[in-house]
């Protein structure tokens, strides 16, 4: 169906822009009708989600592209209440090098005005203020190229479309040695390495902190492997040091996860030199997820971290909510653990639920790791039948956060980044959104306070017994914790995500995932289905009828008597191809998108859940 089709179909008038303030403007307040006569892309998205941040990276180009007929404007919807902060949202639009106009929306006024279900969702408004797609999620670059040409060619027709330049203003850029640094590790000789994020390099400091010793780095954003001061990555994370005799027969001693770049570089501590040691620089979403470390793709590694037990360099791949294994000397990776769904579920290693792991720290035994969106520190251990198996020592789920101490099936953390093992074996947590140090003591089971006021800790290390932490918005490296202080009790409500419960009807509600194929292109049945459906629900026992996986995009749930609220877990894709009957190998494209949909089942409620995908609700 075409984008004229679909338009006359489903002629719907685009809500207007409500929130509390512009980013990116130079102060301008914009309403909708400013953008009369460009086509509008609206990207809903909040700077705690890995999706979105891909999806920014993803439009860049299209931005360039259709640079004289397309505006592209952030909506900032927050899920955590850190980023309502209109200071955070400031600075996460500066982190992430936004070069649009951005809509600061704290209350989800937009939204839900947009009856947006999903970080990140586009909408394409074309120059009469019309909507005429949706996308829910990431890697829809080619459907949009194929809708944006079709509505620009339309309109350019009609006389309907202004070329020229759109409302950007860039903001100052500031000076420092830092910028939102990510992580940090100690070195042999007592120097700390820094992961500096947002300068797309690494710094290496002596034991103070300030003291820069060297850069490894150009500084521009690449992928450039070779001499520290050509080498080049794109928004560097974790860092891992590899044992001696590891080292020694690999030829680098550091890991870095080169997370916009989905690779894993190594470094050579004595002459800086950087080299390029897994993934093919391609973002994995489908497929073979082991192999030749060459030749199999990542997802936004986040964090790296040796352990033993394992044999290899774990790596949480935040980008599909997963953990994968490098192994250096062998020049392998593989699956470790999780399964792709996004959720909280312990277990053995391969059937876990992850969200979006982030911050990875070993004690020996255990591999310690923070759950970003579940709020959650975790671990992995072996098992006595020689697997492995996940806990969850805090956290309740996609919704729940908090800043409270004390037992720790009671405590709440706000997206936590950031873990380190701390000598006596308890375990500080870089308390991301809360701007606070943690602590974890697994002989009590309790959760205390070290720390507040720190600007967004994202990671932390042990130098000499004394905890170093990363004070990413500060653009430093802090020592937050006095000598001689082991806790303080800080007592904490919780607190839910702001986003709406989606209202359903009780017993039968039929699910439907909306997917329209990009203009040109067609479903790709020749070797099997072209569609996949997996639901599942938190708590289990919320649906009687319609869990598992299933080829068709629309599924008949049933949902228990008596319970009034959960989240459905649905992860779809579909298969397109060019339509072009005289081409003998056509380009094929995979769209995949998770959701984590909290219900509220009432009596009467909608009997239809529909999840757009990619197009337009064709029965609205």
């Amino acid at each position: 169906m075409s984008v004229e089709q679909q338009q006359r179909r489903a002629r719907v008038r685009a809500p207007e822009l409500v929130g509390r303030r512009w980013l990116n403007t130079g102060g301008r307040e914009l309403r909708l009708k400013d953008f009369r006569g460009k086509c509008l892309i609206l990207d809903f998205w909040t700077f705690c989600c890995i999706n979105c941040l891909h999806v920014l990276d993803e439009l860049r180009p299209l931005e360039e592209e259709f640079a004289d007929e397309v505006v592209v404007v952030g909506v900032h919807s927050p899920k955590f209440e850190h980023e309502a902060d209109p200071a955070a949202v400031a600075a996460a639009v500066e982190r992430y090098s936004v070069h649009h106009p951005v809509l600061d929306d704290p209350e989800l006024t937009t939204w839900q005005n947009y009856a947006v279900k999903a970080w990140p969702t586009l909408v394409v408004v074309d120059p009469e203020g019309y909507v005429v797609h949706v996308a829910a999620g990431e890697g829809h670059v080619e459907a949009l190229r194929s809708v944006l040409a079709e509505v620009v060619a339309e309109h350019d027709a009609k006389g309907t479309l202004h070329r020229g330049d759109g409302p950007y203003v860039p903001p100052e850029e500031p000076d420092t040695t830092l910028r939102f640094p990510g992580e940090v590790v100690p070195l042999a000789d007592g120097n700390l390495l820094v992961s500096d994020s947002a300068n797309h390099s690494l710094v290496e400091f002596a034991a103070d902190g300030e003291t820069v010793v060297r850069r490894i780095g150009s500084g521009a954003r690449g992928r450039a492997d070779g001499a520290p001061e050509g080498a080049s990555f794109a928004e560097p994370g974790g860092l891992a040091v590899l044992p001696e005799h590891v080292a020694s027969r690999v030829g680098y001693d550091v890991v870095v996860a080169d997370t916009v770049n989905h690779l894993l570089r190594g470094v050579r501590l004595s002459d800086g030199r950087v080299s390029t040691l897994a993934g093919t620089g391609e973002q994995w979403r489908d497929g073979a997820d082991s192999g030749p470390a060459l030749d199999v793709p990542l997802t936004s590694p986040w964090d790296v971290a040796w352990w033993e037990p394992a044999g290899g360099v774990v790596i949480a791949m935040a980008g599909n909510h997963t953990l994968g294994l490098f192994d250096p000397v062998a020049r392998r990776v593989r699956r470790f653990a999780g399964t792709t769904v996004e959720g909280l579920r312990d277990g053995d290693a391969e059937e876990a639920f992850f969200a979006q792991t982030s911050g990875l720290a070993a004690d020996g035994e255990r591999l310690w790791l923070v759950d970003a969106e579940t709020s959650a520190l975790r671990w992995v251990a072996a098992t006595d039948a020689g697997g492995f198996a996940v806990r969850t020592a805090v956290g309740k789920g996609l919704f729940d956060f908090g800043h409270a101490d004390g037992p720790a099936d009671r405590a709440l953390f706000q997206h936590p980044l950031g873990v380190a093992v701390l000598p006596d074996g308890s375990v500080a947590v870089c308390d991301t959104y809360n701007g606070a140090i943690r602590r974890y003591e697994p002989a009590t089971d309790e959760v205390s306070t070290l720390a507040t006021d720190v600007a967004e800790p994202s990671g932390a290390a042990v130098l000499d017994g004394e905890l170093v932490v990363v004070a990413s918005a500060a653009h430093r490296l802090e020592r937050p914790v006095p000598p001689g202080v082991a806790a303080r009790l800080v007592e904490g409500a919780s607190q839910q995500v702001k986003r709406p419960d989606t209202e359903i009807g009780r017993g039968e509600v039929e699910l439907a995932v909306v997917f329209t194929p990009p203009p040109g292109t067609k479903l790709d049945d020749r070797y099997g289905p072209s569609t996949r459906l997996e639901v599942s629900a938190s708590p289990e026992h919320l649906l009687v009828e319609g869990a598992g996986v299933g080829t068709d995009l629309t599924r008949r749930l049933v949902l228990a008597d008596g319970v009034e609220h959960g989240v459905l877990h649905v992860v779809a894709q579909a298969a397109s191809c060019d339509d072009d009957p005289e081409v003998e190998h056509p380009a094929c494209r995979l769209t995949r998108q998770d959701w984590g949909v909290p219900v509220r089942v009432t009596e009467s409620g909608p009997t239809r859940l529909p999840l757009v995908m990619g197009g337009l609700d064709t029965d609205l």
